[in-house]
């Protein structure tokens, strides 16, 4: 760990980059912190550019802004598959980058894809920046040490106007996940072992940093992953110090600082990482990496999370009578009983994508589990890969191939059926193995029933048509 400047408490990583983005802090009010890098999509832009319009300014930086589609863009047939509204908003998307200088991502072109997915594969994500994005998962980009956060339509704005927003400053949590990850275990397997430990509010307040020998194990990939679903567990973000992973990740990206700026920037990031003896305000917990096993979720929360082989909570031997009413309500919604397993449970729906698990490692461990076999009768499988880039990269491995000889469809790059507001969805009452973020009531569609698993898991629950487990399936 680095040391503490002389005579200066100990800091966290939370507060080297809060301290180094601060404009001005008045007390008893939220501080103006400076933003590095703004992502913007379909979704969240037209309403702030129409804002900006109507107030006479521009957009301040928008060498520090960049732009993509990938909400509500179909995943087959391309933009002119769209339906007038949503056609009307990609319009807005384009109509505003152009007018304001904002460099755009447009649908199938390379760099395109998932804004969480290509900000780092493009080298826009860098450690010791602050991020900002209207859409939730922006947590993601804490895997390189950025503070990258979700921020709302009105802020977009906001941020586009001034490169600042009004933030309060959150605590800083440890969470420490020690030895190694088992064989068959993946990031996704350990950012649903914490979040089912912490509840969806355990981290409210916080931004997390993982650390540990299992953290640092980990690709940079799976990083993503980890920070990706911080806020599932109520925290603002996540945070992992940058290594030589990091670096290494980074080094050549279209976007990243070339030569001696390159050099220059891995120097200056040496020290990004809390201080020896730095205090985490915001709490401590810690795991044991060996024993956490596959997981699944089984309600209607991320934080409603099992071991694969384990057993479904029984409501009736819940002391909470909180925690009792929702255990209750979830599991009527999802059709299950409590005490009963998970494993060959009937699936109708896989689904491998989402800015949580489609980047190339995610494909690659799926197509692992399916090569040379088949996708059940009965269960549709749907791959989509994260970005452009990704899709062409798997497809000059063969994994295309691997996964259309199985069933499986294979499909273009974009949020897909984690949002399900571009066609894809899981129809009402399916029930669906999915690789995304969220297994909320009706996220995947109408009626819709999900749960939460790696794309390992995911991948041999389509092979058996049913929930399996994939140290199982070889």
């Amino acid at each position: 760990m680095s040391e503490a400047v002389a005579g200066a408490a100990p800091r966290t990583l939370l507060d080297k980059i809060w301290d180094a983005h601060v404009v001005v802090t008045e007390p008893g009010c939220p501080s103006v912190l400076y933003v590095d890098l703004h992502l913007v999509h379909e979704v969240t832009s037209p309403q702030a550019f129409s804002g900006l319009r109507a107030r006479g300014i521009g957009v301040r930086r928008p060498d520090r802004t960049l732009a993509t589609m990938d909400h509500i863009t179909p995943t087959r047939g391309g933009l002119a598959t769209l339906d007038a509204e949503s056609m009307k908003m990609v319009a807005a998307l384009e109509r505003g980058a152009a007018e304001f200088g904002i460099p755009l991502y447009r649908l199938g072109e390379r760099g395109n894809g998932i804004v969480h997915v290509m900000g780092p594969e493009l080298g826009a994500t860098r450690p010791g920046m602050t991020i900002v994005c209207g859409d939730s998962h922006t947590s993601t980009h804490g895997a390189f040490g950025a503070l990258a956060f979700g921020i709302g339509t009105s802020e977009v704005e906001h941020v586009l106007a001034t490169q600042c927003l009004l933030q309060r400053k959150p605590k800083a949590f440890e969470v420490r996940v020690d030895g190694r990850l088992a064989p068959g275990v993946s990031g996704k397997d350990l950012i649903l072992a914490v979040i089912a430990k912490l509840g969806i509010g355990g981290g409210t307040g916080s931004v997390f940093e993982f650390r540990g020998e299992a953290i640092s194990a980990l690709s940079m990939e799976a990083r993503m992953t980890v920070c990706n679903m911080s806020i599932e567990a109520g925290a603002r973000a996540g945070l992992i110090a940058p290594d030589a992973k990091t670096w290494e990740f980074l080094r050549g990206r279209p976007l990243a600082p070339k030569g001696e700026e390159f050099e220059a920037m891995v120097a200056a990031g040496s020290d990004l990482k809390s201080d020896e003896g730095a205090t985490f305000e915001g709490g401590s917990i810690v795991l044991d990496g060996w024993t956490i096993a596959p997981m699944i979720t089984w309600g209607t929360n991320p934080g409603m999370g099992m071991a694969i082989d384990a057993s479904v909570p029984d409501p009736a031997t819940m002391a909470d009578p909180g925690a009792k009413a929702m255990a209750e309500k979830a599991l009527k919604y999802m059709g299950f009983e409590g005490g009963q397993p998970l494993l060959g449970k009937a699936i109708d729906v896989v689904f491998i994508g989402s800015c949580t698990n489609s980047r190339l490692s995610d494909l690659q461990a799926a197509a692992d589990i399916v090569r040379g076999k088949k996708v059940a009768d009965g269960v549709r499988m749907l791959v989509v890969p994260g970005s452009v880039n990704i899709k062409r990269e798997a497809e000059a491995l063969g994994l295309d191939r691997i996964f259309m000889d199985a069933g499986a469809e294979w499909r273009d790059a974009g949020c897909s059926m984690c949002i399900a507001m571009n066609g894809d969805l899981v129809p009402p009452g399916q029930l669906a193995v999915s690789t995304s973020n969220r297994n909320f009531e009706g996220r995947q569609g109408p009626g819709s029933r999900t749960l939460l698993a790696s794309p390992a898991t995911a991948a041999a629950s389509a092979v058996r048509g049913a929930v399996a487990d994939p140290r199982e399936v070889a």
